[in-house]
């Protein structure tokens, strides 16, 4: 009788994994070096707006060039009056800042 529950216990577990989005178990160790974390978390907002609401805001959209040029120039006025600064390649590469911004659309 143990073993059905384990299995379906497991499979449980297994179903809510495939349904999490990709940053809800944390940001990935890029972001986290770069700062990103200091201001943005997944689920709430901190200074800057949370992952899911960025994700939201772009679903669907083709966005990742554009999201990489803002995070790059820094910006102001669009999620609030705090102002983002620019974040460059010494912080994070190119490669990690793309894979970042993927998996923050991907939220």
């Amino acid at each position: 009788m143990r073993y059905p529950m384990m299995l379906s216990a497991t499979a449980a577990l297994l179903a809510l994994a495939a349904v999490t989005p990709a940053l809800a178990a944390g940001p990935t160790d890029a972001m986290t070096k770069a700062g990103c974390t200091a201001c943005h978390a997944f689920d709430k907002k901190i200074v800057g707006p949370a992952y899911k609401d960025v994700a939201a805001k772009y679903k669907g959209q083709d966005v990742v060039a554009r999201l990489m040029q803002k995070v790059r120039a820094g910006g102001k006025d669009v999620w609030g009056p705090v102002p983002m600064p620019p974040t460059g390649p010494d912080k994070i590469s190119d490669a990690d800042l793309k894979a970042a911004i993927e998996a923050v659309l991907k939220g």
